[in-house]
């Protein structure tokens, strides 16, 4: 009875999102006290749903649910160590978030669509962090490409709008060759579930049809590539940040990019497994770009005068350690990349609930306006001084972690190259983030903010968050030696599933 119950769990918890949605829907912009207890109720709810679901797989159980979708087509969802780690960060996040973004919208227009398309996006996010095969991902993949284009565009002026229209035309792009792969697949092996170490089935088939095998996985991570935001296909990032700051909390922390770079994980260690995918040859470019991507995302970082705008092209560098840590081919560079989905997240996310926070407080978006601001905002800018330290990968932050482990787990592979890409994205980090602290703590204001309503720092439910994630941000490195750390949970995922590694 027990196991039947756990077994349930991960439909229970997709259907959470899904009915959040709906009712939000419903309740249309009128109902505000409403809208805002289903809102914390449906996130609060589905993540102790996970919890449970995490508890469950620690306790030997198999949580699976399935039902035919297509003739010959399943769609399945399984709770495995992997899929935990990008469901648990998921569910809390969107937990966080949603009590950002009832501070921050307050007062606009149009919240209920808002929170309804935003529940949406968290329920596709969960479908593909516990899709069970290529079918199920694919499917929720591209239902996340819908639920966030409101997103985008939820302003609704030219620039929104535009931006949205960017948005549409790299994702479903990305989407199509996402499409033409499952599809070439599943003609060539049927349905096949994702397999720890590569699906055997693939494995038979390249060895009797390597070429199409090789343009089949060209297919597949080009198309989750787009919303990994891999160098050339990283141009919608930045073009979204017209969105308010919870969408672009959301859209660099929580879904859109860890979806892409959680489809590297799965296309490359589940679906093809890195020995085929290196005999193919496939690897060392997807190595090769991910080096690029970093490097790129960077220098670009650099040249942005808007805060928001640079923060987005460090998401653009800093998500691509993930990919950098699947293509390296060892288990502590795994391990470092997949912590590196958690860690990245935190960081990201403090990032840019400080961003928002220093928008509504103080009216500000440059950062040659934030003069003086670590004074007038002492919280939120410790906050955010903790975040971009642990992005420069600064010793015990999380961010250190993750370089430390795929530093270690290159040289241990030969690749100690990967070293000076390391080495290269800490300088460039500093070079983005130190003169922001500087302005912060250092320089003399350069206008006098007024007050509002008698505050200095910004609102509580803006704060509070904040001083969530940035915790997170230090406990994730104090801890990272206990078991349920990230990182242990990420060592214990390669230790299970990869050991061939």
């Amino acid at each position: 009875m027990m196991a039947a119950a756990y077994g349930l769990l991960p439909l229970a918890a997709l259907l959470t999102a899904v009915a959040t949605a709906a009712i939000v829907f419903a309740l249309g912009d009128a109902r505000r006290r409403q809208r805002t207890f289903w809102n914390l109720f449906g996130a609060g709810t589905k993540l102790a749903l996970v919890l449970l679901m995490a508890h469950g797989v620690l306790q030997g159980h198999t949580l699976e649910v399935a039902w035919p979708a297509l003739p010959g087509a399943t769609l399945r969802l399984v709770a495995d160590p992997l899929a935990l780690l990008f469901a648990v960060l998921s569910s809390l996040l969107w937990l966080i978030t949603t009590v950002y973004a009832i501070a921050y919208l307050e007062g606009s227009g149009q919240r209920a669509r808002f929170f309804g398309f935003f529940s949406l996006c968290v329920a596709a996010t969960f479908g593909v962090a516990l899709a069970g095969n290529p079918f199920t991902f694919f499917c929720f993949y591209e239902l996340l490409t819908l639920a966030t284009y409101p997103l985008v565009v939820h302003r609704g002026h030219s620039a929104a709008l535009a931006a949205g229209r960017t948005y549409l035309g790299y994702t479903l792009g990305g989407g199509a060759a996402l499409l033409a792969g499952t599809a070439a697949l599943y003609v060539a092996v049927g349905e096949q579930p994702f397999t720890p170490g590569g699906m055997p089935a693939v494995a038979e088939w390249a060895d009797r049809a390597p070429v199409a095998a090789t343009a089949v996985l060209a297919l597949l991570l080009g198309g989750v590539a787009v919303k990994a935001a891999l160098f050339p296909l990283q141009g919608w990032l930045p073009a979204a940040m017209v969105a308010p700051a919870p969408v672009s909390a959301l859209l660099h922390a929580v879904a859109v990019v860890k979806a892409g770079a959680f489809g590297v994980v799965r296309i490359i260690e589940d679906t093809y497994g890195y020995a085929l995918a290196a005999e193919l040859h496939v690897t060392p470019v997807l190595s090769a770009l991910a080096a690029v991507t970093i490097v790129y995302g960077s220098v670009r970082a650099l040249a942005q005068a808007e805060l928001k705008r640079r923060l987005a092209f460090s998401t653009v560098s800093q998500v691509s350690f993930i990919t950098l840590g699947v293509a390296a081919g060892s288990q502590l560079a795994l391990i470092g990349g997949l912590a590196h989905l958690v860690h990245q997240g935190l960081m990201k996310i403090t990032l840019f609930f400080c961003a928002g926070n220093y928008a509504e407080t103080l009216g500000e978006h440059r950062i040659d306006a934030l003069n003086g601001a670590g004074r007038r905002m002492p919280v939120t800018s410790a906050a955010f001084t903790v975040a971009a330290l642990g992005m420069m990968g600064a010793p015990p932050l999380a961010g250190f972690i993750s370089k430390w482990y795929l530093g270690i787990g290159a040289l241990a592979q030969g690749q100690g190259w990967v070293i000076g890409v390391l080495v290269a994205s800490t300088l460039l980090n500093a070079a983005y983030f130190l003169p922001i602290l500087r302005r912060l703590w250092l320089l003399p204001a350069t206008r006098d903010w007024p007050a509002r309503a008698g505050r200095a720092e910004a609102h509580r439910g803006l704060l509070d968050p904040v001083l969530l994630t940035a915790t997170a941000v230090l406990l994730a490195g104090l801890l990272a030696a206990t078991p349920l750390s990230p990182l242990g949970w990420a060592a214990r995922i390669v230790e299970q599933g990869y050991p061939g590694l």
